[in-house]
């Protein structure tokens, strides 16, 4: 590793991808009602744009992972950099559906797939010890909530002061930040602290789709996608939906991404003592419950704000637990690539949770199916988790760590 390349170099460069990449996605919510308002397109085509995004965002990440994993995360990045911000740009100028469909649902999914923290944590795994990975994971993914908590209320002021086309220009501005920051990253797939066995990716695949753990983990992580994406585009709608004003559906999502800082991070430390999958059964379980509370309970501002700080505490604290469980149980060698793979199932429930919220409302005039729907896959999700065997394979423990 070069001299001036030091672990907390990279986790530092990588934490400033992951707050820029992660705080732009997160605010598409905001625009939902100021851009269908002007253009008078219904909140399903927008709500589709967003979809696609998340599905070619999962359909791209395990292409993105593998030629990180072949060529390095360098270039790879910087692609999706570039790709990122053309797709939010071209929101800005969209004029019809099909152009929004385009470039912030296609276009804009394949950038954050190659420009994606879930690549950089596997570039940060390669320069940190075994013992360390779970909490490395759990502080990129806190910065990444921390672009959350900052891009919200910049991008809502963004909208009020300039208008929604003006904001995604700016906001694309933002996406080529993350180009010199990628070039701090190791250049080379093959560089870590660890020596591991000499595997090839074919082997790697065959070896991971054999194994029930992971099989049961990609699916369960669908049900966080489901979540996760449903709440960042609807949330703020739906807030507006029951008499409340913007400021509070946009403090809601920032609320969200405060806590998960909190969530995320204390999940990695916790990753490094405790069973990973008991967390993430832990995680989908109350879950579950939280949604049922803001279903049954008066929407409020306190309620919908704690409910944000609550659901913000098992935001993404589920990544650092996914993450770790692949890589203690396969290695880093090829981790960008299989994790890419969990991470398409995330995306198509990404998918799911956003098309099917606009579509519900658009012909209910209500959200509560979905919240209805989320509580109950959380609670499957609970316990798909528990036969996971997330002990290291063989060929790992005769290997030092």
């Amino acid at each position: 590793m070069t001299t001036w390349r030091t672990p907390a170099v990279v986790v530092v460069a990588g934490c400033m991808i992951a707050v820029i990449g992660f705080g732009i996605r997160s605010t598409f919510g905001l625009f939902l009602q100021p851009l269908t308002t002007d253009l008078g397109w219904s909140r399903e085509t927008y709500g589709l744009a967003i979809a696609l995004q998340n599905l070619f965002w999962g359909i791209g990440l395990p292409f993105a992972g593998a030629l990180a994993d072949r060529i390095g995360s360098v270039k790879v990045i910087i692609a999706g950099a570039l790709m990122y911000g053309a797709g939010v740009y071209g929101m800005s100028v969209a004029a019809s559906p099909f152009a929004l469909h385009l470039t912030g649902g296609v276009l804009a999914g394949l950038g954050i797939a190659f420009a994606a923290f879930t690549i950089v944590m596997a570039s940060m795994a390669r320069v940190v010890r075994a013992e360390r990975r779970s909490m490395v994971f759990g502080l990129g993914t806190a910065a990444g909530s921390l672009g959350q908590f900052l891009f919200s209320p910049i991008a809502q002021g963004f909208i009020g002061a300039w208008g929604w086309t003006t904001a995604l220009v700016l906001l694309a501005a933002v996406c080529l930040v993350m180009i010199p920051l990628a070039m701090v990253l190791p250049s080379d797939p093959a560089e870590s602290v660890d020596q591991v066995a000499e595997q090839t990716m074919g082997a790697a695949l065959r070896e991971a789709l054999a194994h029930r753990g992971y099989l049961l983990l990609t699916t369960g992580f669908f049900v966080c996608g489901f979540h996760v994406a449903f709440i960042t585009v609807h949330f703020p709608a739906y807030i507006r939906d029951v008499g409340l004003t913007p400021t509070v559906g946009a403090w809601a999502i920032a609320l969200i991404g405060l806590m998960n800082i909190i969530g995320s991070f204390s999940a990695g430390l916790a990753g490094q003592r405790y069973s990973k999958k008991a967390g993430l059964s832990l995680i989908y379980f109350v879950r579950a419950l939280v949604i049922m509370a803001l279903l049954l309970l008066p929407k409020t501002p306190f309620v919908v704000l704690a409910f944000a700080a609550i659901m913000g505490l098992l935001w993404l604290s589920t990544v650092p637990l996914t993450t770790g469980i692949v890589a203690q149980v396969f290695g880093v060698r090829y981790m960008a690539t299989l994790f890419g793979i969990v991470f398409l199932s995330h995306q198509l429930g990404s998918f799911l949770g956003v098309w099917l919220g606009g579509r519900i409302y658009d012909q209910t005039g209500s959200y509560d199916g979905m919240w209805i729907a989320g509580a109950v896959l959380g609670l499957l999700a609970a316990l798909i988790h528990l036969p996971i065997d997330e002990k290291p394979l063989a060929r790992l423990s005769a290997t030092p760590a």
